[in-house]
């Protein structure tokens, strides 16, 4: 007899499309698992005219069904590789704490870090031990409604996505090289990504944007623009974990990946790196050589890794387990606990069926209170709905100067930062963007603004570019008490 919990177990396909978003791109591939050995199916690349994510659902699963049909791919079972922009991230150290209480603190630190909870982002997460045990975690999350989205288009071009990952993660799976550290760059048709993974995890991901230039075959990559990032990203991370990156690992394609790795090198060498230009996006063993215009391709990797029973790390398809699997999966039940179980089961409807009729006679005995106060609420909700709209005029906290006050104070009277935009939401959310004579100049305003530490919370720099000049935006929460005119 089979056991209850493996009915719903999940078994690894034979056969799986992998696909990668770049923009407006999409690439697909079919990978069969044959006598031990991975096999290509089909394969293709093209340019969608309605984008998955903001394009009517129906139509843009229309149009996908279309080129998969066209290429001759039947394949149901997909395994989809995200675009990195759409990732939000957050790096933070882990403190001793019992194993049961981290994912408490976990959640904590994203509602102070990600600018909305869970119910609007999907979360994963990533763990990294440093070499002298400190813990860290990389938080990754998704808005929820990008994956709906997707998840629309998929359902309307007759698919059924298996995994959510990200491509840059599939060319290198963490955990594959926990004792490595290793910088990895994925180069797409319309992308640019950056993976940091130390102690087991990912310690960091980037997607770079404006680091190409020209269009078509005069491409070409800011290779100064990307080494500075890197530097900068490095230079964000934990010294423990930073200086154990010794190697760099760049996955592209075609004449532009060359040129752009013979540029990069030196530059990476001076940073202690070694680097290697990788031929394949996977290590799996196929039964022929790989075709050139997918030997690197993510969706490839993400679709290779599955078949091979590597989980997908970060895995951001959002769980669908029914009531009853749950139960299935939870409980070991023999025919008389089934039995048993069928009673209560009906015990429990028939007490539910008596607690909603006592219910619906309170209910009905509530509305007949409620006919009654019913024109005095509305006189008071009128009355509160005045206060409201008046309220502000009678607000002597004069809000908005003092944060333009405060703001003033910490830019430096010798012009060597200087605002060109501030804007002021709801009272509280600040942002502000300008240039800076170099990063020391603003790291000097920053350390200013956190002295106001009665005013001034969750300061958080959103963008740096350049070096000298440097144009910045960081954005605070206004923490000053307001107070009534009355």
């Amino acid at each position: 007899m089979i056991p209850f919990s493996n009915i719903f177990k999940k078994r690894v396909p034979s056969s799986i499309l992998g696909l990668a978003l770049d923009g407006n791109r999409l690439e697909a591939v079919v990978v069969r698992r044959l006598n031990g050995s991975l096999q290509v199916q089909q394969t293709l690349g093209v340019t969608l005219a309605l984008s998955p994510l903001t394009g009517d659902p129906e139509l843009a699963g229309q149009e996908i069904r279309n080129h998969l049909d066209q290429a001759g791919i039947r394949e149901r079972r997909c395994a989809v590789c995200l675009p990195l922009n759409w990732i939000l991230t957050l790096q933070t150290k882990v403190p001793e704490l019992p194993e049961a209480d981290v994912a408490g603190f976990l959640q904590l630190e994203a509602e102070r870090g990600f600018h909305s909870g869970p119910e609007n982002l999907f979360m994963a997460e990533s763990h990294a031990k440093a070499s002298s045990g400190e813990r860290h975690a990389t938080l990754m999350a998704v808005p929820r409604n990008h994956l709906a989205a997707l998840e629309s288009v998929l359902k309307a071009a007759q698919l059924k996505p298996l995994t959510f990952s990200l491509g840059v993660a599939a060319l290198q799976p963490a955990a594959l090289n926990p004792g490595q550290g290793l910088l990895t760059l994925a180069l797409g048709s319309n992308s640019f990504e950056l993976q940091v993974t130390a102690g087991g995890g990912i310690v960091a991901l980037r997607s770079l944007d404006g680091v190409m230039e020209g269009e078509g075959a005069q491409k070409r990559i800011d290779d100064d623009l990307v080494a500075r990032e890197i530097r900068i990203t490095l230079g964000q991370l934990p010294a423990e974990l930073s200086d154990g990156i010794k190697n760099a690992r760049l996955c592209g394609r075609g004449e532009l990946a060359r040129q752009f790795a013979t540029a990069i090198s030196s530059r990476l060498e001076s940073m202690g790196m070694k680097v290697e230009v990788m031929d394949r996006a996977t290590a799996a063993q196929f039964d022929k050589p790989l075709p050139p215009e997918i030997a690197c391709s993510p969706a490839l990797a993400l679709a290779a890794n599955h078949l091979k029973g590597i989980a997908a790390a970060p895995e951001l398809l959002p769980p669908k387990v029914s009531q009853w699997q749950q139960l299935f999966n939870s409980s070991k039940f023999s025919s008389k606990k089934l039995a048993w179980a069928g009673g209560a089961a009906g015990f429990v409807v028939l007490c539910v069926g008596g607690a909603f009729g006592f219910q619906q006679w309170q209910i009905s005995g509530l509305d007949s209170e409620w006919q009654a106060m019913a024109p005095e609420v509305t006189q008071l909700q009128n009355t509160q709905q005045q206060i409201r709209k008046f309220r502000p005029w009678f607000d002597r906290s004069y809000r908005v100067l003092r944060i333009v006050k405060t703001l003033t104070e910490s830019f430096p009277e010798e012009g060597s930062v200087s605002a060109k935009n501030v804007e002021i939401r709801d009272l509280s959310t600040v942002t502000c963007s300008g240039l800076a004579r170099d990063n020391q100049a603003y790291l000097a305003l920053l350390d200013h603004l956190r002295n106001y530490t009665n005013e001034v919370s969750e300061l958080k720099t959103e963008t740096v570019r350049g070096q000298s000049p440097l144009q910045f935006t960081f954005n605070f929460q206004w923490e000053g008490v307001k107070t009534s005119g009355n």
